[in-house]
Parts: structure tokens; C-alpha cells; sequence
């Protein structure tokens, strides 16, 4: 009896530890997988090294500010040597991020300058996971995660602003400007 209750508690742990186990590709993965690979770039980049002067936040955007832990980039710079990477690059990102789990929260662009994608991860005050995805034929593509605990897309656009005020480009991340443009 005592074997038997042994049995099936050890049956039970091991079928919920492999339903757990998802063997689908996720952002993360994707991340790993392709951060050192030809034509990629990546930066993570803890909020310390954004140089925002939190005296002259809004209550508003403090709040969004201390929101976010750091913001992972990864980016792929196209040329006419790598067109078709760059493409089965794009078909897989949009692959992931057609998962239900990530929320659609705004689309733009066009298909002259480039297409965006703001997704989250999360209820709608509680977001843990922002993700903007842009590509451009021209340009190549990025995806960056702004990863965090109880982030709100309206503090979050409010904290926008501030980049704006701080002219980014002065900043170490100019390159990252210069790709949206």
C-alpha cells in the first residue's frame, strides 16, 4: 500500500514537472539563441544607466520609473547579404509573439519606412513584461523587452515624455534612436 501511494505521488511529480517543461520557442529563448549569432546585437541595460534626473519627475512618471528593473535589446542590422536571414529572423519572432500570452497593446508604421508592435505580458496594471518590435526592410529589425513588476502602459508612455525632454541622442543610446528614424 505504502509503495503504491509512493508510486503514484512520484507518477504525479513527474507529469506535472513535464507539462511544465515548455519545448516551444519563447522571447527568451529566442534572445539566448541569437545574441551572439552574425548580424545580431544585444544590450541589456539596467535603469541606473538611463541618467534620468528623478527630481523632475511627475508622481506619475516616478512611478513608472521605479517600475521598470532594465531593458533588454536585441537587433538585427540588415544588408543585401543577409536579406533572407533576416526574413526567417522576422517570420520567427512574429511566430512567438503570435502566443495569446502576449496582449496587443498598439501597431503602426507602414511597409515604405517600417512596421512596430507594442506587446505586454500581464493584466492591465499589472504588466511585467513590455515588448516593442520594429523591422524595417532597410534597417534590419529590434525587439526590445522592458521587463519589470507592476508596470501600467499609461505611466509608462508619461515616462516617455522624459526622453524626449532629456534628448536621448545625447546619450550613450543614440544608435538606438537612430534606428527608428
Amino acid at each position: 500500500m505504502n509503495t503504491s501511494i509512493k508510486t503514484i505521488i512520484t507518477m504525479l511529480i513527474l507529469v506535472v514537472t513535464l507539462q511544465s517543461c515548455n519545448q516551444g520557442l519563447t522571447l527568451q529563448t529566442y534572445y539566448v539563441d541569437s545574441e551572439l549569432a552574425p548580424g545580431f546585437t544585444s544590450l541589456d541595460v539596467p535603469t541606473s544607466m538611463l541618467k534620468i534626473d528623478e527630481t523632475t519627475l511627475t508622481e506619475e512618471q516616478k512611478d513608472a520609473y521605479e517600475s521598470i528593473d532594465k531593458l533588454s535589446l536585441l537587433a538585427f542590422v540588415a544588408d543585401e547579404s543577409n536579406k533572407e536571414d533576416m526574413d526567417v529572423e522576422v517570420a520567427k519572432i512574429k511566430t512567438i509573439l503570435k502566443d495569446p500570452k502576449y496582449e496587443e497593446l498598439m501597431r503602426g508604421g507602414n511597409s515604405t519606412d517600417g512596421k512596430f508592435v507594442v506587446k505586454c505580458i500581464g493584466g492591465e496594471n499589472d504588466v511585467d513584461e513590455f515588448i516593442l518590435f520594429g523591422n524595417s526592410n532597410e534597417q534590419g529589425f529590434v525587439v526590445v523587452r522592458i521587463l519589470g513588476d507592476e508596470m501600467n502602459f499609461n505611466k509608462i508612455m508619461e515616462l516617455a515624455s522624459v526622453f524626449d525632454e532629456n534628448s536621448i541622442e545625447e546619450t550613450q543610446f543614440k544608435d538606438i534612436a537612430k534606428f527608428f528614424k
